[in-house]
């Protein structure tokens, strides 16, 4: 999968990550994309080295979309937990 596909999938997981948890987020719009970008590598990651799959087979595999749901969700809890403290 190339770069435009990592950042289709992260910014698609990130809205889907961002309906899943609804709130406001310091951040906007910008910051859910790069949650969500930074979560797809981080679901992948996971994948590999906890089931020890590939998690990432392709852009139409569930897998894939299971793994950067679920990273934007890590990474946007993570987020809210720092951005939180500092207001």
């Amino acid at each position: 999968m190339g770069i435009i596909g990592w950042i289709v999938l992260g910014l698609l997981a990130g809205i889907i990550a961002k309906a899943i948890m609804p709130g406001r987020d310091p951040g906007g719009c910008v910051i859910t994309i790069l949650i969500g970008i930074a979560g797809a590598l981080l679901g992948g990651w996971l994948g590999k080295v906890i089931f020890h799959v590939e998690s990432i087979d392709g852009f139409f595999q569930l897998s894939t979309w299971i793994a950067a749901i679920v990273g934007a969700l890590i990474l946007l809890a993570v987020y809210r937990l720092v951005a939180g403290r500092r207001t």
